[in-house]
C-alpha cells in the first residue's frame, strides 16, 4: 500500500491529533515532551511523544515519520508544534545543523563526558 503524500499543514494536523490523543493533563507528577530524531540513514524525521511519571521509566510513543527530508519543511512543522503545545522539544542527531530561517543551531554538540 503506497504512502499518501501530505503537505506541512496536513502533517502538522496529524501530529497534533496524535499528541492530543496521548496527552492527559490530569496525570499528576508527570513530565511530557516531544522528541524529534533525524534518521540519517532513511532520510526521515521521526517524531515521538514522551512522558515520565515520578519514579517510573520514561515512555516514548512514536507519533509520526516525516518523509520530506528538508529542514525548511521540518522547521514549519516544529513552529506549528510550538504554537499549539507548551512542551519541550528535544532534537537528536541534529548536531552542527542550523535552522534555515534564522541560522540558529538546532542541537548543541554534546560534551564527551555526557
Amino acid at each position: 500500500m503506497g504512502a499518501m503524500l501530505m503537505n506541512k499543514k496536513q502533517e502538522a494536523a496529524l501530529i497534533d491529533q496524535r499528541i492530543k490523543m496521548l496527552f492527559n493533563a490530569s496525570k499528576f507528577n508527570t513530565q511530557f515532551w516531544i522528541v524529534i530524531v533525524n534518521d540519517i540513514y532513511d532520510h526521515t524525521y521521526n517524531i515521538f511523544f514522551s512522558e515520565q511519571r515520578r519514579r517510573e521509566r520514561e515512555r516514548s510513543i512514536p507519533v509520526h515519520t516525516v518523509t520530506n527530508y528538508s529542514l525548511e519543511y521540518l522547521e514549519e512543522i516544529v513552529r506549528g508544534l510550538n504554537q499549539r503545545w507548551n512542551f519541550t522539544i528535544k532534537f537528536i542527531q541534529f548536531e552542527n545543523q542550523y535552522w534555515p530561517s534564522n541560522q540558529r543551531i538546532i542541537q548543541k554538540k554534546r560534551r564527551k563526558d555526557e
